[in-house]
């Protein structure tokens, strides 16, 4: 059968709720889901089999649980600090899954609740439709952490609300809510906690139901908004993986395990 082809995927839990709608969950509900290196690395190659998928004419991204996606897993980002290999592999799963949302043909339902952060957001964010929940708190945490906004940051977050609020929300990792995110165009809409399964559901059979042609070639004409911005992309998420080299890294990874403000340092060699 086609779904066995998604397999391979041991993190992501797929289904089919209706015809031409591929449905794919992120976390088993127990827990808010995580992004450890085996789901980094699921996120990044799934929409290569979708956008190969006849089967799939549109795609659905959500969370399990309490909330859409958490940060990345803590010993994942440790050997992101310490480990040449793992630091280059995650650099280059971290661009392909911003370049395979962007280039993936088949249109994307993102729905959103809860806690979005990490590569789940940066799918979340990409996503042609996003939808979220009024509970959702949006947050972009890496100057928290340490190292520069890149992943999605400085190729998405201007185009949808503008410089002013990109530059507010990324230097200060201030939380978004749902309702703030739809005012100020970061996503598409916003809609009640019990109501956002049904409405992306709803939104995923209105896209299957039209023409493919025409809305694959429109989402690939407008993408190429985010495809003139690869420089900027790539520019960012080279300055990302080179912070995480750096002392701030390491000091922001273990605020956040030890539950305390981080203590930068207050210089900087630029």
């Amino acid at each position: 059968m086609a779904a066995d082809r998604y397999d391979q995927f041991e993190t992501l839990t797929v289904d089919r709720p209706a015809d031409g709608v591929l449905r794919i969950t992120m976390g088993d509900g127990e827990r808010l889901p995580s992004v450890d290196a085996a789901m980094h690395y699921d996120l990044a190659h799934v929409w290569r089999e979708i956008d190969a998928d006849e089967e799939v004419s549109v795609a659905i991204l959500r969370g399990a649980g309490k909330g859409f996606s958490a940060g990345g897993d803590f010993d994942m980002v440790e050997k992101v600090t310490t480990e040449f290999d793992m630091r280059v592999r995650v650099w280059k799963e971290a661009r392909d899954l911003v370049y395979n949302v962007i280039n993936c043909s088949k249109p994307i339902v993102s729905a959103m609740h809860g806690p979005a952060v990490g590569a789940g957001l940066v799918a979340g964010l990409l996503a042609d439709i996003s939808i979220v929940a009024r509970d959702a708190r949006i947050i972009d945490g890496h100057t928290r952490l340490g190292v520069a906004a890149g992943d999605h940051a400085a190729i998405v977050w201007p185009l949808l609300c503008g410089m002013a609020k990109a530059k507010y929300y990324l230097l200060l990792c201030d939380t978004v809510s749902g309702e703030e995110a739809e005012r100020i165009g970061l996503v598409s809409l916003c809609v009640d906690g019990a109501e956002l399964n049904d409405k992306a559901l709803e939104v995923a059979n209105r896209l299957a139901a039209g023409s493919q042609t025409a809305i694959r070639w429109t989402k690939y004409s407008l993408n190429n908004w985010l495809r003139n911005a690869g420089p900027i992309f790539d520019t960012s998420l080279a300055l990302e993986f080179l912070g995480f080299t750096g002392p701030d890294a390491r000091e922001g990874l273990a605020s956040l395990r030890e539950r305390r403000q981080p203590q930068f340092e207050p210089r900087s060699p630029l």
